[in-house]
């Protein structure tokens, strides 16, 4: 039986296959197509350094739809966005935030996908996260890390990822902890450089003094990820018109039993795909 705590590198099910063509428009000829079209573009392109075989090409066509222009240009928007934040993310490694994910409970991601087959990512921002122990750096840090194990998943390519963000007990350490340099960091990631299907992001449990927060997020947000958002509070009925139930842990009201798991189980998961992480660690602007 495999672990749960286990990155499903497999080739897509039929079912998968099918909603990739309905949705992303990916079929056998169209692929082919992209990828041609994509290798030319990058080959004409010396200013940015990307692998060109089937595998990577199809981590950033994937979100794109299949349209080579499109992920030309977010491949672009990626090397911009890692030369501007080399300070934070540059050469970035797993045991660089070994500590962060192995003895705080920030983030963490649920062993289950949710009803619709997509993976859940969790990030404690309330009373759990001691931001004098963990940064927001280390906590987009950590994000970054598991993005880049999650893109080796085709069904996640596929099927999309879901955020939620959980702010139970959240007091004013953790407000300013979430300044305007973290929300414009992890905005800009999100909107601009990060190659997955970002489908919902949920707030829970978040007090009254959270709107600081929001209103220093607020105007950076564009209008499609403004669309999938969702704010429920302490109202998980609220929360399961978007995520079943039957796929939730007790924590959010689920029939699951509650997270008793957590970064620290995910580490050696990250750890281990290493030499893929070094690898995307090597795209971006050519050195010059």
């Amino acid at each position: 039986m495999s672990s749960p705590f286990a990155l499903n590198t497999g080739h897509l099910d039929a079912e998968t296959v099918a909603q990739a063509e309905k949705e992303l428009r990916e079929t056998l000829e169209l692929r082919a197509q992209a990828f041609t079209e994509l290798r030319a573009l990058l080959k004409d392109d010396s200013t940015i350094f990307f692998a060109d075989d089937d595998e990577t090409l199809t981590i950033f066509l994937r979100p794109c739809k299949w349209y080579a222009q499109s992920a030309y240009e977010l491949m672009k928007r990626i090397s911009l966005f890692k030369d501007k934040h080399k300070a934070i993310i540059d050469n970035l490694l797993p045991e660089d935030e070994k500590v962060a994910f192995t003895e705080h409970k920030v983030v963490n991601v649920l062993t289950n996908r949710d009803h619709k087959g997509r993976r859940i990512l969790i990030v404690n921002a309330g009373a759990t996260w001691d931001p004098s122990k963990v940064t927001s750096d280390q906590i987009f840090r950590m994000f970054y890390l598991i993005h880049e194990a999650a893109v080796l998943e085709q069904e996640t390519q596929v099927k999309g990822v879901v955020v939620i963000m959980d702010y139970d007990d959240m007091g004013m350490k953790q407000v300013k902890g979430l300044g305007p340099a973290f929300s414009m960091l992890l905005l800009s990631f999100i909107q601009e450089a990060m190659p997955l299907r970002l489908k919902e992001v949920h707030m829970v449990k978040q007090p009254f003094i959270f709107n600081m927060v929001w209103q220093l997020f607020k105007p950076f947000v564009k209008q499609k990820l403004k669309g999938r958002i969702f704010f429920h509070g302490s109202k998980m009925s609220s929360l399961h018109k978007h995520l079943d139930p039957s796929h939730l842990p007790k924590d959010y009201g689920g029939v699951l039993p509650a997270i008793d798991y957590s970064g620290k189980d995910w580490y050696p998961v990250v750890n281990d795909v290493i030499d893929h992480i070094k690898r995307m660690n090597s795209y971006g602007l050519t050195k010059k």
